[in-house]
Order: C-alpha cells, then sequence, then structure tokens
C-alpha cells in the first residue's frame, strides 16, 4: 500500500516558510500566495479532497484558519502556485475555498504576533469518502472541519514554522 503524503516544494517539512507566503496586511508584509502542495497515495474509495492550513499556536483561545478548501475532485493530485487567491481561479473546477478567519475566501498568509515563538502551521489533505460537502458556501471553518472530519478516509499533512 502506497503512502498517503503531502508535501511542498516551496514550504520545507519541519523547516521555516519564506517570507513571500506572509500576509500582507495586520503589519505583515508577505505576498499573501498560497504555496504549491502536491499529494499522492490517496486511499481506494476517495471521491473528493479537502486541503486545510490551521494555526494551533495562533492567540485566540481556538487557533486560526488560514486556508480551507473542499470539494477538490478525486483526480487532483497538486495545487498550483496562488491557487488560493481570491476568487478561486487557480483551483479546479468546482473547488470552493471556505471563508479563512481574515473572514476572505481565499488563502490568509501567516502572521504571527511580532515577539511570539515561531507558530507551527499544519498543512493537510484529506481524502474524502464524498464527492462534495453538503455545507453551505458561507459556512464556518468550524462546520466546514466537522464535516471535513466527519467524511474523511486518510489524511496526510506536514508542519513548518513561522515567526516575526
Amino acid at each position: 500500500m502506497t503512502a498517503f503524503v503531502l508535501s511542498s516544494p516551496d514550504i520545507p517539512a519541519n523547516g521555516t516558510i519564506p517570507q513571500e507566503f506572509e500576509f500582507n496586511g495586520f503589519g505583515c508584509t508577505g505576498r499573501n500566495a498560497s504555496p504549491v502542495l502536491r499529494w499522492s497515495g490517496a486511499p481506494e474509495g476517495t471521491r473528493s479532497f479537502a486541503v486545510t492550513v490551521y494555526d494551533p499556536d495562533a492567540p485566540s483561545g481556538s487557533g486560526w484558519w488560514h486556508w480551507m478548501v473542499v470539494d477538490l475532485p478525486a483526480s487532483t493530485t497538486e495545487l498550483p502556485a496562488n491557487a488560493g487567491a481570491e476568487g478561486g481561479q487557480g483551483l479546479p473546477a468546482g473547488a470552493r475555498q471556505i471563508r479563512n478567519d481574515y473572514g476572505s475566501h481565499a488563502w490568509g498568509g501567516v502572521c504571527p504576533p511580532p515577539g511570539d515563538k515561531p507558530h507551527r502551521y499544519v498543512f493537510t489533505v484529506h481524502a474524502l469518502s464524498v464527492p462534495k460537502l453538503e455545507i453551505p458556501d458561507d459556512a464556518t471553518a468550524a462546520l466546514a472541519g466537522f464535516m471535513i472530519n466527519a467524511n474523511a478516509l486518510a489524511t496526510a499533512s506536514f508542519t513548518s514554522l513561522y515567526g516575526r
């Protein structure tokens, strides 16, 4: 059986996220562009994918959702650079971006508070048993996360760090 793995040529697993992936706002000055993500080895029966990027170290009491993409077709094995742009033009047909904790339906770059220890950013691809999640376009990240986890066959992740 092939292992389900997620990687990025732009962001090293267990390494430091380059500044270009930083948010542009809240005192951060990055390009706010999403990285290339690639995966392989999805389990048999995968009918769609979801991709999430989460910061468990954000001082919010509930972490911070930076990106959430659902309804990626089962044939998808890669998201190109800046697929997370507002409007979703870089995503496969039918895929949807769920509102992130910045309030936009797009990639929201890394932007930990200055002086905090580097935050962990968990990049995850979820292989799902359904072709489409039955959630509204304005679903919260919490609702989308619940439905992703309820329909997950497997997940593959890596974690990288960023601090200012």
